[in-house]
C-alpha cells in the first residue's frame, strides 16, 4: 500500500480500505480460479494494481463519465480504476464466465456501486463509452475491430474519446498503419519500478 500512496497521495480512507482489501480477496479467489499469474502474486500491488492505475496518469476520468473494460479477466484494469474514480461508471466485460464471477464478487465485497460486470463477447456490447480500456488482450488492429462503434460521440475530457491500452515492448509494427491518431505514453515516466521500464499506455483517438 505504501507503493500506491506514494504515487496517489490523495486517496480517501475509504479508497485506502478498498485497495488494502484487494490482495486478500484476489488470493482467496485465485486459489479457486486462476485469474492472476502465479508468478505475479508476490508483486500484486505493483504488477496489477499500480499497472492498472497508470491509465490515471494519462487522464483523470470526470464524474458522470463511463469506461468500458474489454477482456477484463479478473478485473484489471477496471477494478483499481473504479476504486480510484468512484463517480465514474465502469462496465467490465469478459468472455469467460468464471472470471466475471470473480469480478462480481470482488466488487460486491468492496462495496463498489460503480461497477457492472458482464459475461459477454466485446462485439455484442451495444452501449457507447467515453473511454475503452484493456490490458494487452490482443493485437491493437484486432482490438479496434472489437470496439468499433462503442465510443461516445461527445468528448467530455481534454483527451478525446478513445482507447487506453496497457501493453509492453516495441509496438511500432503493431501500430503502423492504423487509421486513427495514436500516442504511446511510457509508464516509466510515471512509476520508477523496474517492472515498468518497457510498459506503455497506448492511446488511440476514436472520436474527432
Amino acid at each position: 500500500m505504501t507503493l500506491l500512496t506514494s504515487y496517489f497521495p490523495d486517496l480517501s480512507l475509504e479508497q485506502i480500505r478498498q485497495f488494502e482489501a484487494l490482495e486478500g480477496l484476489y488470493q482467496t479467489w485465485n486459489a479457486q480460479i486462476n485469474v492472476i499469474s502465479r508468478k505475479d502474486t508476490d508483486h500484486f500491488y505493483e504488477r496489477h494494481v499500480l499497472h492498472s492505475l497508470a491509465i490515471a496518469k494519462i487522464v483523470q476520468f470526470l464524474p458522470g463519465s463511463s469506461v468500458l473494460d474489454i477482456g477484463t479477466g479478473g478485473g484489471f484494469p477496471g477494478i483499481p480504476l473504479a476504486i480510484l474514480f468512484p463517480k465514474v461508471q465502469f462496465h467490465l466485460v469478459d468472455s469467460i464466465g468464471k472470471k466475471i464471477k470473480v469480478v462480481q464478487e470482488v466488487a460486491a465485497s468492496l462495496g463498489l456501486q460503480n461497477v457492472q460486470a458482464s459475461h459477454a463477447r466485446a462485439e455484442t456490447i451495444k452501449d457507447r463509452y467515453d473511454f475503452i480500456v484493456s490490458r494487452a488482450v490482443t493485437q491493437m488492429p484486432v482490438f479496434l475491430t472489437w470496439v468499433k462503434g462503442k465510443s461516445a460521440k461527445k468528448n467530455l475530457h481534454n483527451l478525446k474519446n478513445g482507447v487506453l491500452y496497457l501493453k509492453g515492448g516495441d509496438l511500432s509494427e503493431e501500430l503502423a498503419g492504423l487509421r486513427y491518431p495514436v500516442k504511446e505514453f511510457p509508464i516509466a515516466d510515471f512509476f520508477k519500478e523496474e517492472f515498468f521500464e518497457t510498459k506503455k499506455v497506448v492511446y488511440v483517438q476514436l472520436v474527432p
